[in-house]
């Protein structure tokens, strides 16, 4: 069956709690795609912050005609478009705009049954970490963030570090810790706000404080630097929110660089190359951890090899900006995710 359209939405939903003064919603690009038997699949393109028309335009005007006629097969369509795209950038907004009509392509290929089921779901709940966007807020904001997640029965949680004042990271840190107590799992991501030197100063300091991995300590691309790092500190290193192709996955892997991967599905252009990073981090014997995106990342997690937890951004979930109608595709409850019972992506658009 060959592709007959592809129409797209824009659709900006206020976060309910800002990321920052600079990020105050969401920016999601809703695709159909419509086969010549009628069938339409129902995919997205997302941006926290920026991009959001461009990545639109990418669709409308370099990707539709470019998609029309091809047979609705995830991989072959994602090949051969991501070579079209080749002149505009091998990843970021390129591979942004590719994964709304894969993950399109992937609801129409699920049929009736559901995402984790086509994927061969290797258990039926993951459990859950506490995520929040909050290096802005004081620290009686904080605290009150986690105490909401362990309250929850949140395991885990992740806060952000990256504050111009070292001390005032540990201080925020050693609150949390007291909070969570001695058996919850903290996270810190420093978001690519350091450079080497400072990276090893602040983990030094933080040491004590057991932490489970620090995330983007470095600009995401300088791979050596994360080599570097990882060779001097015993906290694991997660890494991969912003790298955008398998070939950035593969050379942080071979260069040992990381301990986690962590993976954004719209980011690297979809199911379709998440699952080749997924193979390619097995054969390394390193965890992937979805960024983001429960509503999909949850998903994708049910099948995934080695152990997992997802990610769950305090009120930034499809479902929690309004952007879906119940029922949803995932449940959180009990520190654990889960799936409802339906067909694809389970995606239904408010």
């Amino acid at each position: 069956m060959t592709i007959a359209d592809l129409r797209t939405e824009l659709r900006t939903a206020p976060l309910p709690r800002p990321w920052g003064a600079d990020v105050p919603a969401n920016h999601v690009i809703v695709t159909h795609v419509t086969l010549k038997d009628g069938r339409t699949g129902t995919g997205f393109s997302w941006t926290p912050q920026i991009g959001a028309h461009a990545v639109r335009a990418l669709l409308d005007h370099d990707l539709r005609e470019a998609l029309i006629g091809l047979p609705a097969h995830p991989e072959t369509v994602w090949d051969r478009l991501w070579r079209h795209l080749r002149e505009a950038g091998p990843g970021g907004i390129t591979t942004i705009a590719l994964a709304g009509i894969d993950l399109a392509l992937w609801d129409l290929r699920c049929g009736d049954a559901g995402l984790a089921d086509v994927l061969g779901r290797r258990r039926d709940e993951v459990p859950v970490y506490g995520s929040g966007v909050n290096l802005h807020y004081s620290l009686e904001e904080l605290l009150e963030q986690v105490r909401r997640w362990t309250a929850a029965g949140h395991q885990g949680v992740k806060i952000k570090v990256g504050r111009p004042d070292l001390a005032e990271d540990v201080a925020r840190v050693a609150a949390v810790r007291e909070v969570l107590g001695p058996d919850r799992l903290l996270m810190i991501d420093a978001n690519q706000r350091w450079d080497l030197h400072r990276a090893r100063r602040a983990l030094a300091a933080l040491r004590e404080f057991d932490l489970h991995w620090i995330e983007e300590p470095l600009p995401a691309d300088d791979v050596a630097a994360h080599v570097e790092l990882r060779r001097s500190i015993d906290v694991p290193v997660a890494v991969g929110e912003n790298v955008y192709t398998t070939y950035g996955f593969r050379d942080l892997l071979t260069a040992g660089a990381c301990d986690v991967v962590q993976p954004n599905v719209v980011r690297v252009g979809g199911i379709t190359p998440f699952l080749r990073i997924v193979e390619l981090a097995r054969t390394f014997d390193v965890p992937v951890y979805p960024h983001l995106l429960p509503d999909v990342s949850g998903q994708l997690a049910l099948a995934l090899p080695l152990p997992i937890m997802a990610e769950d951004v305090e009120d930034a979930s499809f479902a929690a900006l309004g952007l879906l109608a119940e029922p949803y595709p995932v449940i959180v409850s009990d520190g654990v995710l889960r799936v409802g019972e339906h067909a694809g992506l389970g995606l239904r658009w408010a």
